[in-house]
């Protein structure tokens, strides 16, 4: 009776039971997966709700590319970071999921296909099978630091591809690509007639500078470019679902490329006006609440690194992101290591295979999470170590 788009098996996981079972007891979990910042003990400024006392919300405009005045405080967030982005080159979408769907439906038909990077989040097969297309993997490869490595990636291209997807910086890896890598891949795309699509939520939470990383591909021209980000990470405000589209790269492309994102907003009309009245003023608030995470996830890989230092376990470079990668050894996979975790200590942690890391034994954990929880879970992961 159902479409085949949904065949997912929704089962689950035995990790996932353990968790609901040791919950059901009245288990004290020490959740080292938190990276929802409204669930991260963040003080949020009043100023949010004031930004809601706007009686423009009770009247319905509905614009297909969204409201001039909220893709110009969109645009004024890029020029603070350097890069010039007019409005007319935005499109507003109510999360960075819904700007993939619009994507993938404006770039490729049924069984075509888009290049996707492994580890990353799992969310790319999803997506894509709900628009009947699919996805072929290229590698990062880590040799004391990520890179794309490049005999993957030409080995995935095929005469199907329509798209390359960057996470820049990669969730949970934390990695940005580099300059000679943008060129490279630029260079592909812009021969194959293949487009960019750079998924950029995390590029505010960088550790530390580095003239090599490309920071925003709001820069390219030579190739068709759609850079993604939203208020979800931006300004630490999920619940929000306000994300945008920047469209870059030849004129002509890109014109024809927005006037059909255009038709199919119009489609949807999901973007609220609620939260694009409020847009500018919310955004304002953004660099108080990026200071409070950029802080919160530092101190909590600074403690990750002193308290693993001189143990067998060790901490995976990152450059950016709310995540870290803790390399464990490997004498059993990282799904036993996460299990023993939470069967015998009470804490959670993901393992790498849930982001196709294609190498044993890792453990992702959110920077994000609470100080004293965060330290509580890496004490009891040091005792099982020993």
């Amino acid at each position: 009776m159902f479409s085949s788009r949904i065949a997912w098996d929704a089962r689950p996981n035995r990790l996932a039971r353990l968790l609901a079972a040791k919950r059901s007891a009245g288990a004290e979990i020490l959740d080292l997966t938190e990276s929802n910042p409204t669930r991260a003990g963040l003080a949020y400024s009043p100023e949010i709700l004031r930004a809601f006392e706007d009686p423009r919300m009770l009247v319905y405009n509905p614009e297909p590319a969204g409201a001039l005045e909220t893709r110009a405080a969109i645009a004024s967030y890029y020029a603070g970071r350097g890069h010039e982005v007019q409005p007319d080159q935005i499109l507003l979408t109510a999360s960075t999921s819904e700007a993939y769907a619009y994507l993938f439906k404006l770039l490729a038909d049924p069984g075509s296909q888009v290049l996707v990077p492994r580890p990353s989040y799992p969310l790319f097969e999803l997506l894509a099978g709900l628009e009947s297309i699919e996805v072929q993997q290229y590698s990062l490869v880590y040799h004391g630091a990520w890179s794309i490595d490049m005999e993957s990636f030409a080995s995935a291209l095929s005469s199907h591809a329509r798209a390359v997807v960057l996470v820049n910086p990669n969730n949970p890896t934390g990695s940005f690509v580099k300059r000679e890598e943008l060129r490279t891949l630029c260079q592909i795309c812009e021969q194959r007639g293949l487009a960019l699509i750079s998924d950029e939520v995390f590029s505010d939470y960088a550790f530390a500078p580095d003239p090599e990383r490309v920071a925003s591909m709001t820069t390219v021209e030579s190739c068709l470019t759609f850079s993604l980000s939203g208020l979800s990470k931006v300004a630490g405000l999920p619940q929000m679902k306000l994300g945008w589209i920047v469209v870059r790269g030849p004129a002509k492309l890109r014109s024809d490329a927005l006037e059909r994102l255009e038709w199919i907003a119009d489609t949807y009309l999901s973007v609220g006006s609620p939260v694009q009245c409020a847009a500018a003023r919310l955004m304002a608030c953004a660099d108080g609440m990026q200071r409070q995470i950029r802080s919160r996830t530092a101190s909590n890989l600074a403690f990750l690194r002193e308290a693993l230092a001189g143990s067998p376990a060790g901490v995976l470079a990152v450059e950016a992101g709310w995540c870290a990668t803790i390399q464990l050894p490997r004498f059993c996979s990282d799904e036993e290591w996460a299990w023993e975790l939470l069967e015998r200590r009470n804490v959670l942690a993901q393992p790498g295979f849930f982001y196709d890391f294609d190498r044993e034994a890792l453990l992702i954990v959110s920077l994000l999470t609470s100080t004293k929880t965060f330290q509580d879970g890496i004490v009891q992961l040091l005792a099982a170590l020993k």
